[in-house]
């Protein structure tokens, strides 16, 4: 009897244990299907939102480092006095706009871009939704855009991609206003040349509207050491001049020939969007600071980008747009072995090429 007792409280604990076993296993199982469903959610949310937009309200910027100095300089009554008149100024001025009607729709707003360009003009992924996002509000009466532009050049198909995306704006009416204060250059200048206005810093570096190439050819070493290069190619200018292979006079005079047209199409460009520049006389690729530039009419005013946005303080709605792209870690190194590459070939080429910039 012992004995039968023994077994039926074993196999009364077996089944309990089984029964918990079967529980644990079907909510570890709920959890990772839940798991897994999230998991897909957040990649397709992810994979639709690849970044974010960030709006800063620049009057408040301007008004916070106003206010930091004040406290900082003036003594206590100073600081009350001023606050106090502030405020009553602050308050008149709501008093006026609500009594006129013709402030109704507030002020005129001042949207601010950023674009600094690498050689693959990589900022264009920002810029195009940047672009997008004030076209969408922006009204062609009141508003401008300003983007502040620093670029050396770099590819042509990029930075061409990036000019056409600037000149979204013109096209919806709304002026633009590119600000330069240290280079837009090459392709660079292929860009600022859309805007209805450009602004430059006395020293500013523009023009450079001109296109270089260069290729390095070890053919001869190769040859030295007895290693062949075989290259195949279907058309007859599918490839002109190689790296390794034995460059010819007609390939090679074909490639000076593209090069040649792809200067003309950059001339024609800035032509068309700046037709008071005397091209012949701009577009022999040399550089301009900001005084000598103006004389040649590449650009329209003097001035730095800061003094520019800021005089509009008190008429305007200053904000400035800057869409933030999602980065993976691999791509955040990637960028940074670019950013060096970059930097490393322009050290190059102002060594070598007396500050002359290329696209």
């Amino acid at each position: 009897m012992v004995c039968i007792a023994k077994k039926e409280i074993l196999l009364e604990y077996l089944a309990d244990f089984i029964l918990f076993l079967a529980k644990t296993v079907t909510i570890i199982g709920g959890i990772a299907v839940l798991a897994a469903l999230v998991a897909a959610v957040g990649q397709k949310t992810k994979k639709m939102h690849k970044g974010h937009l960030e709006v800063t309200r620049l009057n408040e910027h301007y008004e916070h480092l106003q206010n930091d100095l004040k406290q900082t300089l003036l003594d206590k009554d100073q600081l009350k006095k001023t606050l106090k008149e502030a405020k009553e100024k602050a308050k008149q001025e709501k008093k006026a706009k609500k009594k006129s009607p013709e402030d109704e729709a507030g002020k005129p707003r001042v949207f601010v871009l950023d674009f600094h360009g690498d050689i693959k003009a990589s900022a264009v992924k920002s810029l195009r939704e940047e672009i997008t996002a004030v076209l969408s509000l922006a009204d062609k009466e009141s508003d401008e855009v300003v983007v502040r532009l620093e670029s050396g050049g770099g590819l042509v198909h990029s930075y061409g991609l990036a000019a056409s995306q600037l000149k979204r704006i013109r096209d919806k009416g709304i002026k633009l206003t590119v600000t330069v204060d240290k280079v837009a250059a090459s392709g660079g200048y292929m860009m600022a040349c859309v805007a209805n206005h450009i602004v430059a810093a006395p020293f500013a570096v523009l023009g450079s509207i001109g296109v270089m190439a260069q290729l390095p050819n070890v053919h001869r070493l190769l040859k030295k050491h007895d290693v062949d290069i075989e290259l195949h190619t279907a058309g007859e200018y599918k490839r002109t001049l190689t790296m390794f292979g034995e460059n010819t006079e007609k390939g090679r005079a074909k490639f000076i020939q593209d090069i040649e047209q792809t200067h003309e199409l950059f001339k024609e460009f800035v032509k068309t969007e700046r037709e008071a520049v005397d091209i012949d006389q701009v577009a022999t690729g040399e550089i301009w600071y900001g005084q000598k530039a103006l004389a040649m009419q590449l650009i329209d005013e003097i001035s730095t980008s800061d003094e520019y946005i800021y005089q509009k303080v008190d008429q305007c709605d200053l904000v400035q747009v800057e869409y933030i792209m999602k980065k993976s870690v691999t791509d955040k190194f990637g960028l940074a072995a670019e950013s060096a590459l970059d930097n490393t070939l322009m050290k190059w080429w102002e060594r070598f090429s007396s500050s002359r910039f290329f696209t």
